[in-house]
């Protein structure tokens, strides 16, 4: 009788930032909803609540991409994500973000195992170096990319599968990440219960630091 094969081993987890491991206090949000007053829907006016809705619904995604949605025009979308970055920039120099609880013992326990960490963002290259420094997680992960670093951002599969090349990962089922080998939204987004049930989300974890059994790893 042929043996059962085992789970395949985790050797790459590409995590998201903003809503995952990283709390904001809602600065994201903030900086949108700015940006996109500045530069052509003023709140109040028709459509400003449909954009906000949909910057919601599209947490995570290349950020220019949301804006050239929202306002159709380049140069408006340009403008619009300029001031974003420049929103954001100023929360994250007046210490409005912090690691979401577990998430640090989370990178060193999966590190502690062999696994490399990647943080994905849908931020600038500019605005999520400047995230890392604030956090001082630059020695704690393996990894960081934007959606310029790899072509496209989510929903496309370009950062989790940059991530898996550049770490020296094997196939594609030896990825933690959504739509991989192990498939988890996370509460701490902006995602509910209810939303990620509906999305049919195969594991839903209360914290990024319940990751840690699924991927064999004992908690840090």
């Amino acid at each position: 009788m042929t043996p059962t094969p085992g789970p395949t081993p985790i050797t790459v987890a590409c995590l998201d930032m903003a809503g995952t491991t990283v709390a904001d206090d809602g600065s994201v949000i903030a900086a949108f909803s700015a940006a996109v007053e500045q530069f052509g829907l003023p709140r109040g006016t028709p459509g400003y609540d449909q954009a906000l809705a949909y910057v919601q619904q599209t947490m995570g995604q290349s950020k220019i991409e949301v804006f050239r949605h929202i306002l159709g025009a380049e140069e408006a979308a340009q403008q619009a994500n300029g001031a974003f970055e420049e929103h954001y920039a100023a929360s994250v120099r007046a210490g409005a973000v912090a690691p979401l609880p577990g998430a640090e013992q989370t990178f060193a326990a999966l590190r502690g195992a062999g696994i490399k960490v990647c943080l994905a963002t849908g931020f600038s290259p500019a605005t999520r170096d400047a995230l890392l420094d604030a956090l001082g997680w630059r020695p704690l992960i393996d990894l960081a990319l934007s959606p310029a670093d790899a072509g496209r951002g989510r929903p496309w599969p370009d950062l989790p599968l940059t991530a898996l090349l550049r770490l020296g990962g094997g196939a594609v089922s030896e990825l933690a990440v959504a739509g991989a080998g192990l498939v988890a939204g996370v509460l701490t987004g902006s995602a509910t219960r209810e939303e990620l049930e509906r999305a049919k989300a195969p594991v839903i974890l209360d914290t990024i630091a319940d990751l840690l059994p699924l991927a064999g790893v004992a908690g840090g």
